[in-house]
Parts: C-alpha cells; sequence; structure tokens
C-alpha cells in the first residue's frame, strides 16, 4: 500500500507530460498546417515536446526504472485522453454529407 502511495504522483506526473505532448501537438497541428512555414512549426514544436518529456521522465524516474514505467503508463493513458478530447464530432448517418469547396 504504501508503494502505491509513493507511484501516485508519478503517475499523475506522466499524464501530466503527456498531456503537454499530445496537447501541443494537436495545438500544433492546427496552427502550422495554415502558416507560412509549417516545416518551423513543427521541427520547433517537436524539439520543444521532446526536449520537455524527455527531461520529465529523467527527473521524475530518478533512476528508478518501476518510477520510470508508471509514468509511461501516465504518458500513454494521456495520450488515449487527449485523442477522445480532440476527436471531431461524430456525424449521424442520415446526416446531409458537406460539399466539397472548390475555388471559383
Amino acid at each position: 500500500m504504501n508503494e502505491t502511495l509513493r507511484l501516485a504522483p508519478v503517475l499523475v506526473m506522466g499524464v501530466l507530460l503527456g498531456a503537454i505532448f499530445f496537447g501541443g501537438l494537436w495545438w500544433t497541428v492546427r496552427r502550422g498546417v495554415s502558416s507560412q512555414r509549417p516545416a518551423l512549426w513543427f521541427f520547433g514544436s517537436l524539439l520543444l515536446r521532446m526536449t520537455t518529456v524527455l527531461a520529465g521522465f529523467y527527473v521524475v524516474s530518478g533512476g528508478h526504472w518501476e518510477r520510470l514505467l508508471v509514468c509511461l503508463l501516465g504518458f500513454v493513458t494521456a495520450r488515449l485522453i487527449v485523442t477522445r478530447l480532440t476527436r471531431p464530432p461524430v456525424q449521424p448517418h442520415n446526416a446531409p454529407a458537406k460539399e466539397a469547396c472548390h475555388a471559383p
């Protein structure tokens, strides 16, 4: 029981790191697609997100593989949560399909 209580903050930190990483990815895709320099957006975001997450894993693990594993579990859990929250709404089967927009 005592070990479980010690690992609970590590799990929360893993979820937080995952939310930062995957939430940042979602934000980057939305901004980068309409940008004049999308490669700069995507590369800069990747560098910032990877640095943040790797440093977070290093600090949270403290040299213990068990803590690293629990943090990774939280990270993957955050991926599932962010994927669900950012999913576009489902269209009903009887709804009319949107027409493609074409330039005149």
